[in-house]
């Protein structure tokens, strides 16, 4: 079982240790910081950051940093629970079993090191469906920068430390496939990334409050075949989850006769999230296919490569005003940019943020009291008001039916979409 308060600790160091490792690569290997320095010029000149050279640098390699540790624990808990043969660690016998797979690799491969072999192993969670998103060589920051030969090796070395008896030092095996521990992570695994994008964790009781209010009577209402649900700042995707069993729920109740996997499946299309964290996407992203390929059933990546499994998160700013997204839209178009982390026109086939396409809108979007300004009324379907105060911009995402739910460092938007009555499934 994870150890979930040693497991942040730890793995802040390793965030620390690398940052400091990719700030070396950047004079080490030749051009590096030259592509890096370029893209923050091309940043400003699209409006995308005021910060100056040394500040976005240090985001960035904080991104990339995560990046790599996020991998590393992904691979951990696949193999742990029996998704993967065990290939970096393991408890038990799991452990040699990785470490004689390892030498095999090098003596079939003499010229890699520890950080080519574990790029092969992300590979492998790549070639499938299932783990694509995950290890997106296009807009994982993980792939931005190469980490040392050295960190290569301290990492894997991190993850294979025993205690004094014996035991591996963390151990992800959980017959539940519970992944809370990721919001842990994601909240507290860098002060950098915490400050920045003000990173705050829903308690449970309110994402069922939120969800008691908005995706149960939006399935009375509208029905399940075709129901769409965004939480345009997903974070580590509290929401997205506890959408998704409900949802399994109904999908169980209203056709007993669909097996487990078109049950997971439908659930699945469903639920869509925005982020602007690149490594909060990453964790929603495996959360949400954790919790689908168990409800499917699914126990090995193996048969999930025969399976469609996509989680539709995407990565970007929900929260602009829609001139503003439109305005960076024509800058990007202009000079021919586009932010690499960015992945959100990856999904035009799903419509992720389609506006007018949403039956339900859902979430909390943590945020400081002084810029809790803007004062909202806005009229239920029902003739009922609700009013509150917000600094939460949505994109376009206009409701018949919203209720607004503010605490001093909480904004949550939760809104029933407008949609042409159509009869109930």
């Amino acid at each position: 079982m994870v150890d979930a308060k040693a497991l942040l600790a730890d793995l802040q160091g390793q965030v620390r240790l690398l940052e400091a490792d990719l700030v070396e690569q950047l004079d080490a290997v030749p051009g590096l910081v030259d592509v890096l320095r370029d893209e923050h010029g091309a940043e400003r000149k699209a409006r995308r950051t005021a910060a100056e050279w040394p500040a976005w640098r240090d985001t960035q390699l904080t991104q990339i940093a995560v990046a790599w540790v996020l991998g590393t624990v992904f691979l951990r808990w696949t193999e742990d629970n029996g998704l993967i043969e065990p290939v970096l660690s393991g408890p038990g016998d799991r452990l040699a079993t990785a470490e004689e797979l390892q030498m095999e690799h090098y003596r079939h491969h003499p010229e890699h090191n520890d950080g080519d072999w574990l790029a092969e192993q992300f590979d492998v969670l790549r070639a499938t469906d299932a783990g694509r998103l995950l290890f997106d060589g296009e807009h994982n920051p993980m792939y931005w920068v190469p980490i040392s030969h050295d960190a290569a090796k301290a990492l894997v070395g991190f993850w294979r430390d025993r205690r004094p008896d014996g035991t591996l030092r963390h151990d992800f095996t959980d017959p539940d496939w519970d992944t809370r521990f990721l919001g842990d992570l994601y909240q507290d695994l860098s002060e950098d990334a915490k400050k920045r994008y003000a990173l705050l964790q829903t308690p449970h009781f309110v994402e069922s409050f939120i969800l008691d209010r908005t995706l149960t009577p939006a399935i009375g209402e509208f029905g399940l075949d075709g129901l769409r649900l965004i939480d345009p700042a997903c974070g580590s995707g509290h929401f997205l989850l506890g959408a998704f069993s409900r949802l399994v729920e109904a999908w169980q109740e209203k056709a007993p006769a669909l097996d487990d996997y078109e049950v997971a499946r439908r659930a699945l299309d469903s639920v869509h999230g925005i982020d602007a964290n690149p490594f909060a996407v990453a964790i929603a992203r495996f959360r949400l296919l954790v919790a689908a390929l168990k409800a499917a059933g699914v126990t090995t990546l193996a048969k999930a490569a025969r399976q469609r499994w996509r989680p539709i998160i995407g990565c970007t700013d929900s929260l602009r005003t829609p001139d503003r997204q439109q305005s960076i839209a024509a800058v990007d178009a202009a000079i021919g940019y586009r932010a690499r982390w960015e992945d959100v026109d990856d999904f035009a086939d799903e419509r992720l943020l389609a506006s007018g396409s949403y039956h339900v809108v859902s979430g909390t979007r943590p945020t400081s009291p002084s810029r809790i300004r803007t004062r909202m009324s806005i009229t239920g379907s029902a003739g009922r008001r609700a009013t509150g105060n917000s600094s939460s911009r949505s994109r376009s995402l206009s409701a018949s039916s919203t209720w607004l739910v503010a605490r001093p460092t909480t904004v949550s938007v939760l809104a029933t979409q407008a949609r042409s009555p159509r009869t109930r499934s």
